[in-house]
């Protein structure tokens, strides 16, 4: 698999934010919004560095920037353990699962490079 540009890596986690987001509303208990709010902080740094880089450097292939993005996926891998119980849309659940299946792609092809 080739590695992901920068361009399309922000796309996907500005669509998986969106996600987390609605979650977080839709959450029925502090337990899950405690969860998905930790999830989308780390999420929220990341891509606040890759916005830093200059447009012409979205091309190249992606990199993790911060710390929190390589110690996250313990935490995205509970949340899919318990999607049914902390989001309750079923809409946004069903995105949340495709969005989050491309990020895990991305993120194991960076991890399993450190």
């Amino acid at each position: 698999m080739t590695a992901p540009s920068v361009a399309d890596t922000l796309r996907e986690y500005l669509s998986l934010l969106d996600l987390l987001d609605d979650a977080y509303w839709e959450a029925g208990s502090i337990r899950h919004k405690d969860m998905l709010y930790d999830i989308i902080s780390i999420f929220n740094q990341e891509v606040a560095e890759l916005n830093k880089l200059s447009i012409l450097d979205h091309h190249y292939p992606y990199e993790v920037i911060t710390e929190g993005i390589r110690r996250v996926m313990p935490k995205l891998q509970r949340l899919e353990q318990e999607h049914e119980e902390a989001v309750q849309r079923t809409t946004t659940l069903t995105d949340l699962k495709e969005v989050q299946s491309s990020v895990f792609a991305i993120l194991e092809a960076q991890l399993g490079d450190c």
